[in-house]
């Protein structure tokens, strides 16, 4: 400019980004701050000191926002600014200070991308309602006319369903300020760290935050902390049934919310997890809801649907984005329904449908999803194994490659191969939807952009399970990590509800053989009984029972298993142990043969040209069917049971350290089946009974399972072959340090030590990468928790075993472990007692034990419950007995130290035999009980680390390996068997 203060053309500004950014002006804005966001908060503070332009992206409030929401390791506090709030976290904040610092002004840089943003940060939405919305709107609604209208078929408004609740007057943030202002709730933002804040902190962000996606009260754990918030409202007399509701709180997904959210606030494009409905009601404030039928994905949403397993990811922008960048570029027959919500209204959105909703103001809503008799085959289609049928629920027809619309054109003869479609990559599938919709939005969809077929899609559960993989076995094939419950949980709902509710076994059979391929399985085992000539099983004997892994069948006085976990290999190795420990027991007439059912048949069903043969097998030889085809990867030797403990260790070693993803995914169905038939125990499942028993009857059971653990692990282990050693083929073998001693079990020489060298192979092969297989597992295990974990595992577990008696290297520390001791595989009996009338007392509590109390009153009759079997042995295995604790203690006692010491008392037998007192008294870690027991828990095959912290929720704050392990396991240190001679 000249002395005038006129612009003068050659003193044009130059472009400062060319000078500043160097070879990294090639990349677009949006691309560097994706890639700063990947940084370090320290990194990000040095970068900005390299130019002005990076000291101006660098120093952008939303990147500050995303690197502290990465970084929180405690409460949330905002101080005002996300740089500050970062800094906070990092307990920087007092190195920082910002008022002395002069404002730094750059010219010669402009930023759509950056503009854009600061735009959104700072907009008004006073003026976005949706008044001529086209959700319609109805004044109450009776039941009848809800179920025949709406439920399951497109949303609706509803007005006066909360009119009477207490809520409607009380909830609003200057209400709930005054009451709850201290309490902690959880926030809802796109990060992977759980964040909590006091009620009071989050008020007072939202009255200062300029932030384009704000943080947003969104807790499924309100009811916990803030109890009286359930008592100010009800489930509206529309949504009477929630299926879920059969399950125990902590086994059922989480399925209502507290949501409060500021102006520009809100949820993104998504469909609700497991295809469930939920109804939203607002208790003050203004929302806007967009809202697609299923299989029409939302201009801007890209889906990730992963073949492995069928979890579906979802890339979306913003709420207030997607209305500001891509609604205006909708033709007017491509936009979605909508509608604005007013306070006391409530919204339904059916199963299966996509919704953004964007807060106009600060706003307080509550919100359930639910399973009813009009959704449930949907929720149950969606938690079966495979990739296509979720895929296509969610984005229709562009969830499929070219080789799966050819299936489909083979098996519906209705759809067309197509060219267009043929790119797409079937392990990470990237599908969007551009494409017309019908201006009323109904479930049908007609699909011919691209195809030559004139199918049409539908929200229809026939329809959608053509899209099932039935490829895959559904029963033991990987679980998606993005269901709404896990496996165990899923068969345990599928029973409860066939037992509590028989009105619906129609509809539970349909849904079971969606998720588990129930008719198969029946099928299967009607084969089997036809064989044995037992009898049909009949309609109530339809289901499996029980949540384990392979179908468990109870036949009037047989109980059938077939074993599926793993795939056929596995299988065989699981009947082989269980036939071969059968044998020990009674052959050396342990005791522990009276607690244990009793074998009456074992065998193999083949499936062969669309019919069943059975081929009777108890364990020995090897089957010509198994011999003659390429099943197992390990050559067996001649023994006696080839298919016994030392081969299972073997293969235990080769799948030692496999990523989560690769355990147990039989991709393939199967063509033959091992299975076994035992007698059926009378009684009733500890699960069943738990919440009704005594609290003799717990001490009882502790005493119980101590003394069969006891019988078990005295147990001799049979004796490996010359050929029963580890494969020294391979890198991943770790010479054991403590030389070439013999092991020894308490009452059988092992003079080989293959053994404890094949046990601590498989330790150390698990040990491998034990950080990346918790981050698999992921919540509820504290991050900063997994980032110590190989500071406290030992690098090779040989440590642990320096100290044993040189003579007895494995001695009592290797035998036979049960594994899997858990709720559903303890059986228990009625007990009457009668002081008056001994002679009634039943014969489970006429039993010789240690472990049956009678009642001592005088006259009175009392009902009780005492241990009697103990099942499922499938999971066989080798090892320190210390590792049969950990199933017990954590999924029997839940964590009860009470029945821990029981348990022990009844026990006594040492866990490990040290060298003298000195070294076991000394500070050592690997001389505590604890330490071992904690390390076996985070190298086990299960997520064990799971059940820990959500029975002890105060560990999740723990800093400290050390401090998990004392609170969990620091009473066996005090275990006196730990010095006993054997």
């Amino acid at each position: 400019m000249d002395s005038n203060g006129e612009s003068r053309p050659d003193a044009a500004v130059k472009d400062r980004r060319t000078d500043a950014l160097g070879d990294l002006r090639l990349l677009p804005d949006e691309t560097l701050c994706v890639i700063l966001t990947r940084l370090t908060p320290h990194d990000v503070a040095r970068i900005s000191c390299v130019s002005s332009v990076l000291y101006i992206l660098c120093n952008e409030e939303p990147l500050w926002m995303s690197l502290c929401l990465g970084i929180v390791n405690r409460q949330l506090e905002y101080k005002g600014s996300w740089k500050k709030t970062a800094l906070h976290q990092l307990d920087l904040l007092h190195k920082y200070n910002e008022a002395s610092r002069q404002t730094l002004q750059f010219d010669g840089f402009s930023s759509l991308f950056l503009y854009r943003r600061l735009y959104r940060c700072y907009t008004s939405l006073n003026g976005f309602s949706f008044d001529d919305g086209n959700v319609e709107r109805k004044e109450n609604i009776s039941f009848e006319e809800f179920h025949t209208e709406y439920d399951c078929q497109k949303p609706v408004l509803i007005n006066g369903l909360a009119d009477n609740w207490p809520a409607r007057k009380s909830w609003t943030s200057e209400e709930l300020l005054l009451k709850y202002s201290e309490t902690k709730f959880r926030i809802s933002q796109r990060s992977s760290k759980k964040i909590i804040m006091k009620f009071k902190d989050y008020v007072s962000y939202m009255q200062i935050q300029h932030d384009e996606d704000p943080l947003y009260i969104f807790d499924d754990k309100f009811g916990e902390v803030a109890p009286d918030l359930l008592k100010d409202y009800k489930v509206p007399h529309i949504f009477p049934e929630d299926y879920f509701d059969v399950l125990d709180t902590d086994q059922r997904p989480p399925y209502r919310w507290l949501i409060i959210g500021p102006e520009r606030s809100g949820a993104s494009w998504h469909v609700d997890p497991g295809l469930t409905s939920a109804w939203n009601t607002l208790l003050c404030g203004r929302k806007r809801w967009a809202l697609y039928p299923p299989g029409r994905v939302p201009l801007g949403v890209t889906m990730h649907v992963n073949e492995d397993d069928g979890d579906v990811n979802i890339e979306t922008p913003s709420s207030l984005q997607w209305w500001l960048d891509f609604y205006p570029l909708l033709a007017d027959n491509d936009k979605p329904i909508e509608c604005t919500q007013l306070p006391g209204e409530t919204i339904y959105v059916p199963s299966g449908w996509w919704h953004c909703v964007l807060n106009l103001e600060t706003t307080v809503a509550v919100t359930q999803n639910f399973v009813n008799f009009k959704n449930f085959e949907f929720v149950c289609l969606d938690m079966a194994p495979g990739f296509r049928h979720k895929g296509v629920c969610r984005a229709g027809f562009l969830a499929l490659d070219a080789s799966s619309l050819e299936d489909i054109e083979k098996n519906a003869r209705c759809i067309e191969n197509s060219s267009s479609h043929s790119d797409l990559n079937r392990k990470e599938k990237r599908v969007r939807i551009e494409d017309r919709c019908s201006e009323n939005c109904t479930n049908d969809m007609s699909i011919s952009d691209g195809l030559s077929g004139d199918l049409e899609y539908s929200y229809d559960i026939s329809f959608l399970s053509k899209f099932l993989d039935y490829e895959r076995d559904h029963y033991s094939s990987l679980w998606s990590s993005g269901n709404c419950i896990g496996q165990r949980e899923m068969r345990d709902w599928l029973w409860k509800l066939w037992v509590g509710r028989p009105g619906l076994r129609d509809l539970i059979w349909k849904g079971s053989c969606l998720a588990l391929n129930a008719g198969k399985w029946y099928e299967r085992v009607g084969e089997i009984c036809k064989f044995h000539e037992f009898c049909v099983p009949s309609v109530d004997e339809k289901l499996p029972v029980g949540t384990g892994s392979n179908p468990v069948y109870l036949v009037d006085d047989y109980v059938i298993k077939i074993f599926v976990e793993g795939g056929l290999e596995a299988s065989l190795y699981c009947l082989g142990t269980e036939l071969e420990f059968y044998n020990s027991v009674h052959k050396l007439n342990s005791s522990m043969k009276n607690y244990i059912p009793s074998v009456l048949a074992s065998g193999i069903l083949l499936s062969e040209n669309e019919s069943y043969r059975v081929l009777p097998w108890d364990g020995r030889g090897i089957p010509e069917v198994i011999s003659g085809s390429n099943v197992t990867s390990i050559k067996h030797e001649e023994a006696d049971y080839p298919f016994g403990l030392w081969a299972k260790k073997k293969f235990e070693y080769q799948n030692a350290g496999r990523p989560l993803h690769e355990l147990g995914n039989c991709a393939k169905t199967s063509s033959m089946w091992p299975y076994i038939v035992t007698r059926r125990c009378r009684g009733k499942i500890f699960a069943e009974l738990r919440e009704t028993l005594s609290p003799e009857d717990e001490l009882n059971l502790a005493s119980f399972l101590g003394e069969q653990l006891q019988n078990l692990h005295l147990l001799p282990l049979p004796r490996p072959s010359c050929n029963d050693s580890i494969p020294t083929d391979t890198e991943d073998y770790i010479q054991p340090s403590h030389g070439n001693g013999f092991s020894e079990n308490v009452t059988d020489k092992i003079d080989h030590p293959a053994d404890l060298d094949l046990f601590l192979s498989i330790l150390n092969r698990k040990r491998k990468g034990v950080a990346s297989r918790l981050a698999e597992w992921g919540d509820p295990i504290p991050g900063k928790l997994i980032e110590k974990v190989d500071e406290y595992i030992p690098h090779d577990l040989n440590v642990l075993f320096d100290k044993l008696e040189p003579e007895t290297k494995v001695g009592r520390s290797f035998t036979w472990i049960h594994s899997d001791v858990m709720d559903d595989n303890i059986y228990m009996m009625p007990c009457y007692s009668d002081s008056l009338l001994e002679e009634n007392i039943s014969e489970p509590c006429g039993k010789e034990s240690t472990y049956i109390r009678r009642s001592t009153s005088s006259n009175k009759k009392t009902h009780s419950w005492t241990p009697s079997y103990i099942l499922d042995f499938s999971d066989l295995s080798a090892g320190e007995p210390i590792l049969d604790l950990i199933p017990i203690y954590l999924d029997v006692f839940r964590g009860d130290s009470r029945l821990l010491k029981q348990f022990l008392n009844s026990y006594k037998l040492p866990f490990v035999k040290k060298k003298s007192l000195v070294e076991v008294v000394d500070n050592n870690r690997y001389d505590r009980l604890s330490y071992r027991a904690m390390c076996y828990c985070i190298l086990h095959d299960e997520n064990v680390l799971g059940a820990i912290f959500s029975i002890w929720k105060e560990l999740r704050s723990a800093t400290s390996w050390e401090e998990v392990e004392e609170e969990v396991w620091g009473n066996l240190n005090s275990y006196t068997g730990l010095l006993a001679n054997v």
